[in-house]
C-alpha cells in the first residue's frame, strides 16, 4: 500500500513538471476580454478593486458590486478614466435578496454577463470559541453562499450560449489550515469545493465553453487585518495577486495559487 501511495505521489510530481515544462516551452493563448460584461463583487477597494482596474485597462464593460458605497465611487471613477464603461450597484453580499434582485436588474437594463468574479470576501481572525456567531455566519454567506446565488443568477445564460468564465476568489486557507481561523478557513475550503464541483458538473454537461478558474494566494495586504502574519507564508501584495489571477483568466487556468510553490506543497501534504 504505501509502495503504491509513494508511485502515485512520484508520478503526480512527475505530471506536475512535465506540465510546468510544457507550458514554459509553448506559453497559453491568451483570450480577448475586450467588449465582455464583467461582474465583479467586492470591487470597492483591495484586489476586487485592482482586478477591475485591470478589466478597465483590457476594455472590458464593468458591472461592480459592494456594499460600500464610497468604494465604490472611487473604483468607478478610476475605471471610467481609463475608458471602461461601468455600471455601479450597492450590494450586501450576505443577503441572498440583494443578491437576485441586483442580478435581475442587470440582465434586465445591461445584459448578459459574460465573465462573473466572485471576489467579495470577509475574515474574522481569532480562536474558535471568540468568534461570534455572527461573524461565523457572515464568513459563510459571504465567502461562500454568495458564491452560489451569482452563479446560480448568471449561470442559464452562460449555459445557454455555451460561453463565460466563473472566477472564484478563495485562499490557501481553502487547502492549508491555520489556528485562529477556524470557521475562515472552513469557508474558504467550502470555496475551493465549489469551484471543483462546478467544474466537474459543467464538464459532466458538456459545457466545455464556460471556464473556471479558482484564486487560492496566501494572506494579502489589503488592511482587513491590522499587522497580518501567518505561517502560511508572505503577506502578498494586491498587484502581484491580480497579475497572476488575470493571467489564470485570460488563459483560463483553472487553478491559480499564489505564490506558485503552494502546488508543490500542496502534493507533499497529499
Amino acid at each position: 500500500h504505501k509502495v503504491l501511495l509513494l508511485a502515485l505521489f512520484l508520478g503526480t510530481l512527475l505530471y506536475a513538471y512535465a506540465e510546468a515544462a510544457v507550458r514554459l516551452l509553448l506559453p497559453a493563448r491568451r483570450k480577448a476580454v475586450g467588449g465582455e460584461l464583467v461582474l465583479l463583487t467586492g470591487a470597492g477597494r483591495g484586489l476586487g478593486r485592482a482586478t477591475a482596474l485591470e478589466f478597465a485597462r483590457r476594455q472590458s464593460r464593468l458591472v461592480l458590486w459592494d456594499v460600500d458605497t464610497h468604494g465604490l465611487r472611487e473604483t468607478a471613477a478610476e475605471c471610467e478614466r481609463l475608458g471602461a464603461t461601468v455600471h455601479t450597484f450597492v450590494v450586501d453580499c450576505s443577503k441572498r435578496e440583494e443578491i437576485y434582485g441586483a442580478a435581475e436588474k442587470v440582465k434586465k437594463d445591461i445584459g448578459d454577463v459574460s465573465i462573473l468574479v466572485n471576489n467579495a470576501g470577509v475574515i474574522t481572525a481569532a480562536d474558535l470559541l471568540s468568534t461570534q456567531d455572527h461573524q461565523i455566519e457572515k464568513m459563510f454567506e459571504v465567502n461562500i453562499l454568495a458564491h452560489i446565488w451569482t452563479t446560480r443568477a448568471f449561470l442559464p445564460t452562460m449555459m445557454d450560449n455555451n460561453r463565460g468564465h466563473i472566477v472564484t476568489v478563495a485562499s490557501a486557507a481553502g487547502h492549508f489550515v491555520t489556528s485562529f481561523m477556524v470557521a475562515y478557513c472552513s469557508s474558504k475550503f467550502a470555496a475551493v469545493g465549489f469551484h471543483k464541483a462546478l467544474t466537474e458538473e459543467l464538464s459532466t454537461l458538456g459545457k466545455d465553453g464556460i471556464k473556471t478558474t479558482c484564486l487560492c494566494p496566501v494572506f494579502i495586504n489589503t488592511g482587513f487585518v491590522k499587522n497580518p502574519s501567518t505561517r502560511l507564508g508572505r503577506i502578498l501584495e494586491v498587484d502581484e495577486v491580480v497579475k497572476e489571477l488575470m493571467e489564470g483568466i485570460l488563459t483560463n487556468k483553472k487553478m491559480v495559487f499564489v505564490p506558485s510553490n503552494q502546488r508543490f506543497a500542496l502534493l507533499l501534504e497529499r
